[in-house]
């Protein structure tokens, strides 16, 4: 079974407003391992399809960052991940909804981003 990982954008991915420190080569290297991967943001869901095809991901979501629940129940996965930079609609809905919270500082140091050798 996979990981799967939802996205904040801004002040999480490179290509954020404000950039963050994830690049988006780590999010191909963990989708690559096999991992799930997508976005949960502020931003529309049609602004964030639009950014992983312009960086060519085959992101598996894209949606509002109150639908998180929403990505939970329709994925199986053994463990749910949501990184992104803000307390209250980063880390709050994430715990709220049965996701794990990394800021993205704590993401970056994780293994899973590091290609294999």
């Amino acid at each position: 079974m996979a990981i799967l990982i939802s996205f904040d954008i801004d002040g999480t991915l490179e290509v954020g407003d404000p950039p963050g420190p994830l690049t988006m080569e780590m999010v191909k290297i963990v989708q690559d391992k096999g991992f799930l991967i997508g976005s949960c943001s502020d931003r529309p869901p049609s602004s964030q399809r639009s950014m992983w095809e312009e960086h060519q991901i085959n992101a598996d979501f894209a949606v509002a960052k109150h639908l998180l629940s929403e990505v939970k129940s329709g994925f199986d996965a053994e463990a749910y991940y949501h990184i992104g930079d803000r307390e209250d609609l980063d880390r709050q809905n994430a715990l709220r909804n049965g996701f794990e919270f990394l800021w993205p500082d704590e993401a970056a140091a994780q293994p899973w981003f590091l290609p294999d050798s």
